[in-house]
């Protein structure tokens, strides 16, 4: 079965280009956005982009086999992303997420899913790793919720849920969130999700209510780039995608935040 509506000729020839470009090579990679959205749950959509995972250590080597293919190739965003091009269509390669929370590790190939996109037998994001991404994209202009709520929907007997709680980590309560949104849009359904894990989750919350770190600290701009700005540049806030508490250098910040007029 395709996925998603096919996009125009010029686009799927890319497309299918850096794919079978990167398996020649080796190097391994992962389709998701739209592809994997459509395989899990259904939902087809039309996309102006392409989304390849792979991981960091194999990204340079990925961006010369696509240069010497004729792609005009960029490191838009060294924390994240790197782009490759052909006149006006371009794939993105992704090997982590804007907020720098989700890298593509082995796990993300390990509980890979077989299926064809243009042509191609290929493997997509996991079903766990595309709610976990998905779940920090809470800005203004877009927001994954519905994405996160269609694939618990649809995958919810598949999915390793002890796998899922443990990618968030110490930011489980952006998946507990989620969680408690799926059980209002689905009232009928909110079985759907193990009974351990909103114990697991609930309990967490029960146990810090009342209570504070004792750090100001703004935790906001790992679901916004852009909302939770007055907080870090005028309130006072640490922002806590900077390190030693997050991921990210200042300097990535900073060019991830000029970004935001350019990608609206």
């Amino acid at each position: 079965m395709e996925l998603t509506r096919a996009p125009d000729d010029a686009a799927a020839a890319l497309y299918r280009r850096v794919m079978q470009e990167l398996a020649r090579a080796r190097i391994p990679y992962l389709v998701g956005g739209a592809y994997a959205l459509a395989h899990y749950t259904g939902i087809v959509r039309s996309t102006k982009d392409f989304d390849i995972f792979l991981r960091r250590a194999d990204l340079d080597a990925a961006l010369g086999v696509l240069a010497e293919a004729g792609c005009r190739t960029e490191l838009a965003y060294p924390h994240w992303l790197a782009k490759a091009y052909r006149g006006d269509d371009f794939v993105d390669l992704i090997f982590s997420s804007g907020n720098a929370m989700a890298a593509v590790d082995d796990l993300w190939f390990r509980h890979a899913e077989p299926a064809t996109v243009l042509g191609q037998s290929i493997l997509l994001t996991p079903p766990e790793e595309m709610i976990w991404s998905k779940a920090f994209v809470m800005e203004r202009e877009r927001f994954d919720g519905a994405d996160v709520a269609h694939t618990v929907h649809a995958c919810h007997e598949r999915l390793d849920w002890a796998r899922l709680v443990a990618r968030f980590g110490p930011q489980w309560r952006v998946l507990l969130a989620h969680l408690v949104l799926f059980g209002f849009i689905y009232p009928g359904e909110r079985s759907h999700i193990p009974r351990w894990v909103m114990t697991e989750l609930v309990g967490r919350l029960s146990a810090e209510l009342g209570t504070d770190d004792g750090e100001q600290v703004c935790q906001g701009t790992i679901i916004s780039r852009e909302q939770y700005l007055p907080d870090v540049e005028a309130w006072g806030y640490f922002d806590a995608r900077v390190a030693p508490r997050g991921p990210m250098t200042r300097e990535e910040v900073e060019r991830w935040t000029k970004a935001i007029g350019e990608t609206h």
